[in-house]
């Protein structure tokens, strides 16, 4: 065993504090049986932010600040109950810290070419579709009925407080009803199935009836209406009504998990009718003939569209 006789310990943690161990001093420290406790302190301690706290330029300010004198008597404390008071605080501080964040915020996320159902707490449900994202609180859930939804998804909201869908283009808000949200970019579209639902975006406030879409593309205001009971890509059939084709693009981009290169002149141009999501060379015959175009198969996942 290493000897470490004649070498203080209080005088070793100073100078690894301020990295100023000689070659023999460190070997002297490494060999101390609670060296594994002071490293793990020094490890944790910036993941923690206390309020008012100043933090001294060296040592020797620390040792000054120590040594004025106070109106006040002070109790020494040893240097090893000192570390095993901040590492209880470390222990007490992890565990707030999870038992507070992550039991509040529950996240679901898809991948490209893959959709999934969620059940929330109060029965309502959704169906998620290809990269795209929901997150919400279960606590409180039944009062505060609030997600956030980056992506797409449609909704089956049961009968209770007002529901609102949170995107980064605008707000849903419901009381129970069954809709569609839509939101790629500076797109963001709404579609009521059942029920009545209220839209705000862009300085736009829109009651929506069953039938209506609501449809938001780089602050252009479109509005229409449908016939479908619900949305055709929960039953793999992505379908379109006079949008840019470069959003077409896209979409089979994320159903597919391909790469899509088009250079052409088309790419803005309107674009309604749609494609499955179970046959790739279906679904590419499908926005292309429409448009003249034609396409290649560039390995697995990459597709060249051209005329």
């Amino acid at each position: 065993m290493y000897n470490t006789a004649g070498m203080d310990k209080e005088y070793l943690l100073k100078k690894w504090l301020n990295d100023d161990l000689t070659e023999e001093e460190r070997i002297a420290f490494e060999h101390l049986d609670d060296t594994a406790l002071h490293k793990a302190i020094l490890e944790h301690a910036p993941l923690f932010k206390a309020s008012n706290f100043s933090s001294p330029r060296s040592l020797h300010e620390i040792e000054a600040q120590a040594l004025a004198p106070k109106n006040t008597p002070v109790r020494s404390l040893s240097w090893k109950r000192s570390l095993l008071q901040i590492a209880s605080v470390l222990v007490i501080g992890f565990a707030v810290y999870f038992a507070f964040f992550y039991d509040q915020l529950t996240t679901v996320q898809t991948l490209a070419a893959e959709k999934t159902v969620i059940s929330l707490p109060d029965n309502s449900s959704v169906v998620l579709n290809a990269a795209s994202a929901i997150s919400y609180r279960k606590k409180n859930w039944d009062e505060q009925r609030t997600l956030k939804l980056e992506g797409e998804a449609f909704f089956k909201v049961a009968e209770g407080h007002k529901f609102d869908v949170v995107t980064s283009e605008g707000v849903v808000t419901v009381l129970g009803t069954q809709f569609n949200v839509k939101q790629r970019d500076s797109y963001f579209e709404v579609t009521c199935y059942e029920g009545i639902v209220k839209v705000t975006a862009n300085g736009n406030s829109k009651k929506l009836v069953a039938g209506d879409m609501f449809r938001l593309d780089s602050g252009i205001l479109f509005e229409s209406s449908i016939s479908d009971t619900g949305p055709q890509w929960t039953e793999n059939m992505s379908t379109f009504k006079t949008v840019p084709f470069s959003r077409v693009i896209a979409e089979l981009e994320r159903q597919y998990n391909i790469t899509i290169t088009y250079t052409g002149d088309k790419r803005m141009q309107l674009f309604s009718g749609g494609f499955s999501h179970n046959n790739l060379e279906n679904a590419l015959q499908s926005i292309t003939s429409p448009l003249g175009l034609k396409y290649q198969m560039d390995g697995s996942t990459n597709v060249i569209l051209f005329q």
